[in-house]
C-alpha cells in the first residue's frame, strides 16, 4: 500500500474510531483501533486512543504497554506529551513517566502555561525541586493563571518558605479575590492572630457566592471560603462560629461528594480475605538488593508526616514522600484500572493469580531510585494500611510503620481538613465514623493475621515522649537513634502534605485533645463511633 493510500486508511479508521468512542462503544472502538495499530504501528495517536480506551474498560496492563510503545519515541505536541505522561504515571510506569517528562522540560522556548503544567506534572511525580524551578520560571515568562500563582506559593510552603508563600496568595486573592483555593491556603500558610487574620475579606467574598445554587462550581467555592473561615475562626478561639462555617463548608463538600459505605465495606470485606489468598498464590518475594523501603501507615492525620520527618533527618533515610507506588504496582499486577475503592476490591479477589516476587521487583525497580543513595528509603501513604499484606508477602525485607492516634482526635483532624473532591468519608459526621470502623477492622485483621507485620506506633507517645518512642521505631528499622532525629523543625527537604507548615515546629502536644474544644459539637462523633465500631466487631 503506498503512503497516501495508507493516510486515507488510517483517517478513516480514526474517524471511526472517534465515532466509536464518542457514543461510548468501547469494544467496537478497541477493535478499530487495534487495527489501526496494526496498519500503522507507528502511530501514536492510534496508541494513545487504544491505551484510553482499554483504560475505560477496567484494563491496566495492556493500555500502559501501549503507551510504554510510544513513550520510545514520544511525540512533540504538547497535549500528547502530557496525556502520555499522566498515562504511564496511572500504569505505575513512574520511570517512564519521569524519562518522558525530563525530554519536554529540555525543550527551549516553551510558553508559560506549558512550563506551569510541567511544574504540576513534577509535583504529581513527587519532585518538588523540578516543580519549583518550572513555577518560578512559568511566573518569570508572564503566567497569569491564577492555578498557576497558588502552584508557586504552594512550592514556597512545601519548602518552609511560609513568608513567602503569604505574600505570594495575598497578591493571588487582590487579583483574583474569589479563588477560593487560595483563600485556604492562605488561612492555613500560618496560624492567625487578631492583627493577622483576614475575616473581613473572607465574609465579603461569601457575600459574593451565590447561596444555594445549582452551579457545582459555585458551591465548591463558598465550601473553600467557609473553610478558610473555619480555619481563622478556630487559630482566633472563636469556636462557636468556627463550628457554623465548618458545618456549612462540609454540608456542601457532603453534598458534591458522598460517601459510598457500602463500597467502603466491600473493600473492607474483600481485604479480609486476602492473606488466605495470598498464601495459596504460586510465589513469594525474597530478599532484595539496594536500598530497604520503610512504609508509614495509617489514617490520614494521625501523624504520618510527623513521624516521617523524624526518620528521614536521619543520615542514612531519605523520604520518597506521600507516593502511591505500591498501590499502582499492585493494581497493575491483578490488571485493574484505578477507580476507587470497588477497583481496590476486584484487585483484592484477584489476590490469587498475583506473583508477588514480580510485584515486589516492579515496586522496588519504580522507587529505589527515590532513596538519592541512601540505604532506606521512606514511603509515606496513610492509605497504604489496606495494603499491609500484600507489602509483607512483596516485600518481606520491608519495615511497616503503623501511626495510630486517639479515634476523636483523628477523627476531628480529618472532619476539619477539607481535602477538595477526594476523601468523602470526611465531610460527614457518621461518614467519617463508619470509615474510621472499616479502618480498625483492617489494622486489627492485620494484628491477628501477621501479628509481626507491622510495628504500632502511638502518636501520642511520638510526641510526649519522643526519645524513646523513636528509639523503638529506629530499632524496628535497624538503624541507630540519631539527634537530629529529635529535630523534625532542622529537616530541611521539602514536605508536600497538609501537615507542611506544623511540621516545621519543635515536636509539640498542642494537637492531643484538641477536639474537646469542640466536645458539645462533637457528641454526636463519639454516639456514632462507639456504633459503627461495636457493629463492625460484632459482625466479626
Amino acid at each position: 500500500m503506498n503512503t497516501p493510500n495508507l493516510s486515507m486508511a488510517q483517517d478513516r479508521r480514526h474517524r471511526r474510531a472517534q465515532h466509536y468512542m464518542d457514543t461510548q462503544q468501547w469494544a467496537a472502538a478497541q477493535a478499530t483501533l487495534e487495527s489501526l495499530v496494526q496498519l500503522a504501528p507507528h502511530d501514536a495517536r492510534a496508541r494513545m486512543g487504544l491505551a484510553n480506551v482499554m483504560f475505560r474498560q477496567g484494563q491496566l496492563r495492556a493500555p500502559t504497554e501501549q503507551l510504554m510503545h510510544v513513550a520510545r519515541t514520544p511525540p512533540d505536541d504538547v497535549p500528547t506529551m502530557i496525556e502520555l505522561v499522566r498515562g504511564l504515571f496511572t500504569g505505575g510506569a513512574t520511570l517512564a513517566a519521569r524519562a518522558c517528562l525530563s525530554r519536554f522540560t529540555a525543550i527551549r522556548g516553551q510558553p508559560a502555561h506549558t512550563l506551569a503544567e510541567q511544574s504540576r506534572l513534577w509535583w504529581m511525580l513527587g519532585e518538588i525541586g523540578e516543580s519549583r524551578s518550572l513555577i518560578e520560571r512559568a511566573i518569570a515568562e508572564g503566567a497569569d493563571e491564577p492555578d498557576a500563582h497558588l502552584q508557586y506559593a504552594m512550592m514556597l510552603q512545601y519548602s518552609g518558605e511560609l513568608v513567602a508563600a503569604r505574600e505570594v496568595l495575598e497578591a493571588c486573592l487582590r487579583r483574583w479575590p474569589l479563588f477560593g483555593g487560595a483563600a485556604m491556603a492562605l488561612a492555613n500558610v500560618q496560624k492567625q492572630t487578631p492583627d493577622t487574620h483576614h475575616l473581613d475579606f473572607l465574609h465579603a467574598q461569601l457575600a459574593r457566592i451565590p447561596v444555594g445554587s445549582h452551579h457545582r462550581d459555585d458551591n465548591h467555592v463558598r465550601a473553600e471560603f467557609e473553610a478558610a473561615l473555619f480555619k481563622e475562626l478556630d487559630d482566633l478561639g472563636r469556636y462557636d462560629e468556627a463550628w457554623s462555617a465548618l458545618a456549612r463548608s462540609n454540608g456542601l463538600m457532603q453534598a458534591l461528594n458522598p460517601y459510598d459505605a457500602a463500597a467502603e465495606e466491600a473493600l473492607t470485606q474483600a481485604l479480609i480475605g486476602a492473606p488466605a489468598a495470598i498464601a495459596a498464590a504460586a510465589s513469594a518475594a525474597g530478599q532484595a538488593d539496594g536500598p530497604i523501603p520503610i512504609f508509614i501507615v495509617g489514617l490520614p492525620r494521625s501523624g504520618t508526616t510527623l513521624l516521617e520527618r523524624m526518620l528521614s533527618n536521619h543520615s542514612r533515610v531519605a523520604s520518597a514522600g506521600e507516593i502511591n507506588d505500591f498501590q499502582r504496582q499492585f493494581l497493575w499486577a491483578a490488571d485493574v484500572a484505578p477507580a476507587g475503592a470497588r477497583a481496590l476490591a476486584k484487585a483484592f479477589e484477584r489476590v490469587g493469580r498475583i506473583d508477588f516476587a514480580d510485584l515486589g521487583a516492579r515496586y522496588l525497580k519504580q522507587t529505589q531510585w527515590r532513596a538519592k543513595g541512601h540505604p532506606y528509603y521512606i514511603d509515606k501513604l496513610p492509605s497504604n494500611i489496606q495494603m499491609v499484606p500484600f507489602i509483607r508477602h512483596a516485600l518481606p525485607h520491608a519495615r511497616i510503620l503503623h501511626i495510630v492516634r486517639e479515634p476523636m482526635d483523628v477523627c476531628f483532624s480529618n472532619l476539619k481538613a477539607m481535602f477538595g473532591n477526594v476523601s468523602a468519608y470526611s465531610y460527614d459526621i457518621d461518614a467519617m465514623a463508619h470509615y474510621y470502623a472499616q479502618y480498625v477492622r483492617q489494622a486489627d485483621q492485620w494484628r491477628t493475621v501477621l501479628p509481626k507485620a507491622m510495628l504500632d506506633v502511638s502518636y501520642a507517645a511520638l510526641v510526649q515522649e519522643p526519645e524513646a518512642t523513636l528509639r523503638q521505631v529506629l530499632d524496628y528499622c535497624g538503624l541507630e537513634l540519631e539527634p537530629g532525629c529529635l529535630s523534625p523543625e532542622r529537616n530541611a527537604t521539602p514536605v508536600a502534605t497538609p501537615s507542611s507548615v506544623q511540621v516545621r515546629e519543635p515536636v509539640h502536644t498542642r494537637a492531643l485533645g484538641q477536639w474537646r474544644s469542640y466536645a458539645t459539637q462533637l457528641s454526636d462523633l463519639q454516639s456514632a463511633l462507639d456504633r459503627h465500631i461495636h457493629a463492625m466487631r460484632f459482625r466479626k
